[in-house]
């Protein structure tokens, strides 16, 4: 998931993810005419594709990856959230996005979509993946409580400033007189979510959106809040204890106020990552934690078949994953809610209306 999902991410394996990525992004991989010319930030097809190198097929067909032991779980956990059913249209609210909407927030083959984002240009930024907030209650642990906190908060704060970023750029996608900008919400080709390029209204909003979601729903792969521990052994620096917990994280919530310390659970966890084998000491690994792999349809969330062991202890890449899946679509109804706090009811749900249908300025009036 980063499931990481690291990607994921969607419950993905950091460092593959980002080399993976990488590759990409340097025209190393990916079949050529899957998808259409990346975002020009002109509202048009750029210039020159650059032509695939067909040597490396290790790293082909990204959705968030497929590849590397990784099967595109954050895409599958956006999708199942919030790609419309077949048949299915958003409404004028929002509520679920269409093709080619969904294509630009979770990926598809060709693109990583806004949600594999930080997983290119932000695989070693902490705040990014939810990592690092590792504790354990007992005694000479390297890490206190309170220092296990505020790195999460400063996760949440990180993924508070990407969501507002999203909502902030949704203003020119609807003007004053509620007219949908045909320029902002063109999505004849894919939008370019990496590097700060900048590009369409409808890209730049879905890219803070996406890159908010990443975290969130790294948060349940990377740490302790809806699994268990191994009944089987001793709990421990390699068997941290589970909360269990079957409901999204209330502390998580991004259109909310930013939590305090109080809020967060005493045993709450999630694990130290390095590329250092040495780097994470006698802490809690995000080896050790995370439930990052397996499969996942993404039309009904069903996941099966993990890989890490962790997921494979009592049925907790399920849980890690339908707990994100509940997630992801209260954070879009956060999203919604902020458009209409910010911009107005007429505006916000226009606003939300433009982000989730294909052709906004036909169906969003």
């Amino acid at each position: 998931m980063t499931m990481t999902h690291r990607r994921g991410r969607p419950v993905l394996s950091a460092l593959s993810a980002g080399i993976a990525a990488t590759a990409l992004l340097l025209g190393l991989a990916g079949p050529a005419g899957a998808a259409p010319p990346p975002d020009t930030g002109k509202g048009g097809p750029a210039a020159k594709a650059v032509k695939p190198v067909r040597e490396v097929p290790p790293i082909q067909n990204f959705g968030t990856i497929d590849g590397f032991g990784q099967k595109t779980e954050h895409e599958r956990i956006t999708r199942a959230a919030l790609a419309c059913a077949p048949g299915a249209v958003p409404g004028a609210a929002g509520a679920c996005f269409q093709p080619t909407s969904i294509r630009q927030l979770a990926g598809a083959d060709g693109t990583m979509g806004a949600i594999g984002a930080p997983d290119a240009d932000q695989v070693l930024t902490e705040a990014a993946h939810c990592d690092g907030a590792d504790y354990l209650n007992t005694p000479g642990y390297p890490r206190t409580r309170a220092q296990a906190t505020s790195v999460l908060l400063s996760c949440i704060a990180h993924l508070k400033g990407e969501f507002d970023r999203g909502v902030e750029k949704a203003d020119v996608l609807v003007n004053a007189a509620g007219a949908v900008s045909v320029s902002d919400t063109d999505l004849s080709s894919d939008c370019t979510f990496v590097l700060g390029v900048a590009g369409r209204g409808k890209c730049n909003a879905i890219e803070g959106f996406g890159r908010a979601l990443h975290g969130t729903e790294d948060f349940y792969s990377h740490s302790n809040w809806a699994d268990q521990a191994d009944s089987r052994s001793a709990i421990g620096v390699t068997n941290p204890p589970g909360l269990a917990r079957t409901g999204p994280a209330p502390f998580l919530r991004l259109a909310a106020a930013a939590p305090s310390a109080s809020d967060i659970p005493g045993d709450l966890a999630t694990g130290c990552f390095s590329l250092n084998p040495w780097g994470c000491g006698k802490r809690i690994t995000h080896g050790v934690l995370n439930k990052d792999n397996g499969t996942i349809d993404p039309a009904t969330g069903r996941a099966t078949s993990p890989t890490t062991a962790r997921g494979q202890v009592a049925g907790n890449f399920n849980a890690a994953v339908q707990t994100a899946i509940a997630d992801t679509r209260a954070q879009w109804d956060g999203f919604r809610g902020s458009l209409i706090a910010r911009y107005g009811t007429v505006r916000g749900q226009r606003m939300a209306c433009a982000m989730t249908h294909d052709d906004p300025a036909r169906d969003c009036r």
